[in-house]
């Protein structure tokens, strides 16, 4: 269990705020994460890396000359947000172009994209790489499926020499890539992890038994076995991927970079021990192995497992591999770094406040009940944070309680704030939005922001927002999050609720039905949906490599959306609805 921390909803920060105290001579604190505290050659790519916190080193432990120029850093097992990796792209960019590297997740992959198509739209050269080596996440014919784990460090490190030794945007971009196709890993567990503050693991392995083919976060392994001798695993390992030699190698001659990576809790002596048998095993395979790596790279908080991971070389992979680098935790060889100046530290510390745009009367007095209503909904979230972690946790990685309400509580101060100075009612859920986004990070953060964003750009700041523009606001909303996050009615995801909720709204107002009347018989329509995801299996999202796990309980993010509409029709003036404040357990 993780004893040290605070408040465990303030943990990601402090922890960042730790890191960078200690390890000033290579970061600096920039908004949204970390970045280079050295300076870097004028006009070169900058790589950006990251994700969720709960892993060092990755991926800040990974910055710095000869590696990444800056990592974004969301919460704990949740994607930084797309402002997050925006602002710490804008603060390492070399006017080179800027090459986001990142774990294959559906929040990263969301927040990222937007990020890079926000920095795109202001003339940078934005490209992108997901990382898809664990073998164990998805068959190779739907490669692009698979998630990112311990290989996150090889894709980064050769794409961040390719950067200091001067390729260009497209070349960084092929090296990159050519490394992720060459990279293979795959894990085991032997217990789950538990976050700050929580009393009961992210999931459990029966005693004397090992999950195999875990995820980082926590996701349940692909089968169970009994725990077995070093040197079985290590077989376990070693014959699993060597079952799935990158296209066009073979392994009798190959020259292989072998990872064998610790997730928290393995100590360091039981990882030589596995060790010492993998080399035996791929000596034997006609293999030469190259600068081996044994440790902890890619962790998971207290979670006892380990994963192996092959990069297969070429010359080229090989000389970047082999390239010097000073990081945190990554060094080799000699560099030389300049540091910057004052002036330079103190670029990309601080966000400037957001104006507020000018607002009818109307619309201001109307953003306190935008305000009221996200109270509403905070309540409903607090009071089921913990059921909606357990339910999530049946199948995904078990943070959508601890996501939404980080998220709903930034909604709420910054509405809070947008209404003391002076906002109208579209300006208070956009600011809104962009909070839940922000400190929410994950899947759920980028569609709730997407969600808000779509209702208060129809609701607008001139305007009373009337159950005409709010429908329009809704049925947009969904209409943006099917569309970005490609999921449709039968996936078991927030959509299952959403899609029917704006149908059944819109056809409400249309037949002439006032908000109040319309929103209660939408909220109505809205849990019963989320009742029936029970009977569905999930099509997208870390829960679809576990789809029959999750038979007999519904959708975490289909329950929270369905409790929050119900909390909000609760706020509208002389409802006789009665909210359910809390969400029936199930198995």
């Amino acid at each position: 269990m993780t004893r040290l921390f605070n408040e465990p909803s303030a943990f990601a920060d402090e922890m960042i705020e730790g890191f960078v105290a200690s390890h000033g001579r290579w970061v600096r604190r920039v908004s949204g994460g970390v970045a280079r505290n050295t300076r870097s050659t004028p006009d070169s790519v900058a790589l950006v890396i990251g994700g969720g916190s709960g892993h060092y080193p990755a991926f800040a432990g990974l910055v710095g000359q000869g590696l990444a120029h800056g990592a974004a850093m969301g919460n704990l097992f949740a994607s930084p947000s797309a402002q997050q990796v925006y602002n710490v792209a804008k603060a390492a960019d070399n006017g080179g172009g800027v090459l986001l590297g990142y774990g294959n997740y559906a929040g990263d992959v969301l927040h990222f994209t937007q990020a890079q198509d926000k920095l795109r739209g202001e003339g940078i050269d934005c490209r992108s790489i997901a990382v898809t080596d664990d073998i164990s996440s998805a068959p190779l014919a739907e490669k692009h499926k698979r998630r990112g784990i311990a290989g996150d460090l090889t894709v980064f490190k050769v794409a961040a020499a390719a950067a200091e030794s001067g390729y260009s945007i497209d070349a960084v971009v092929e090296i990159a890539e050519r490394a992720n196709d060459r990279t293979r890993s795959f894990g085991v567990a032997f217990t789950g992890c538990t976050l700050p503050g929580a009393d009961h693991p992210l999931f459990s392995v029966s005693e004397g038994r090992m999950a195999v083919g875990m995820g980082i976060h926590g996701e349940p392994g692909i089968g169970e076995t009994d725990i077995p001798t070093a040197d079985e695993l290590a077989e376990l390992l070693v014959k699993d991927l060597l079952a799935e030699v990158p296209d066009g190698l073979q392994t009798q001659g190959a020259r292989v970079v072998p990872i064998l990576n610790g997730l928290g809790s393995v100590k360091y002596e039981e990882l030589f021990v596995v060790y010492r048998r993998v080399a035996q095993l791929l000596s034997e395979a006609g293999i030469e192995t190259v600068d081996p790596q044994v440790g902890e790279l890619v962790t998971s908080f207290d979670m006892a497992g380990t994963s192996l991971t092959l990069f297969w070389l070429d010359s080229e992979l090989e000389e970047l591999w082999l390239a010097p680098a000073d990081a945190p935790a990554f060094r080799r060889g000699a560099v030389s770094a300049e540091a910057l100046d004052a002036d330079e530290l103190a670029a990309g510390s601080k966000e400037a406040e957001r104006s507020i745009p000018v607002a009818s009367d109307v619309s201001r007095k109307a953003a306190p009940r935008i305000l009221t209503a996200l109270e509403a909904a905070k309540a409903v979230v607090d009071a089921n944070v913990n059921e909606l972690g357990r339910i999530d946790a049946i199948a995904g990685d078990g943070d959508h309680g601890i996501g939404m309400e980080r998220g709903i509580h930034a909604a709420v101060a910054a509405a809070a704030d947008a209404v003391e100075r002076g906002a109208g009612a579209g300006t208070a859920l956009s600011l809104a939005a962009d909070a839940w986004a922000d400190k929410a990070g994950g899947t759920s953060g980028a569609l709730w922001g997407m969600a808000l964003r779509a209702v208060g750009q129809s609701v607008g700041d001139t305007n009373v927002p009337n159950a005409a523009a709010v429908a329009a606001g809704v049925a947009e909303a969904k209409r943006s999050i099917m569309d970005f996050g490609k999921a449709k009615v039968g996936d078991k995801t927030l959509v299952d609720v959403l899609s029917p909720f704006s149908e059944a709204l819109t056809a409400a107002v249309q037949g002439g039905a006032t908000l109040q009347e319309a929103w209660g018989a939408a909220a109505t329509i809205a849990e019963q949906s989320a009742e029936a995801t029970v009977n569905l299996l999930p099509l997208m999202g870390r829960a679809r490599p576990h789809a029959e796990k999750s038979l007999g309980t519904p959708d975490a993010g289909a329950v929270s959306m369905a409790l929050i509409v119900r909390a909000i029709h609760s706020t509208f003036a002389d409802t006789t609805a009665t909210p359910s404040t809390r969400v029936k357990e199930t198995a």
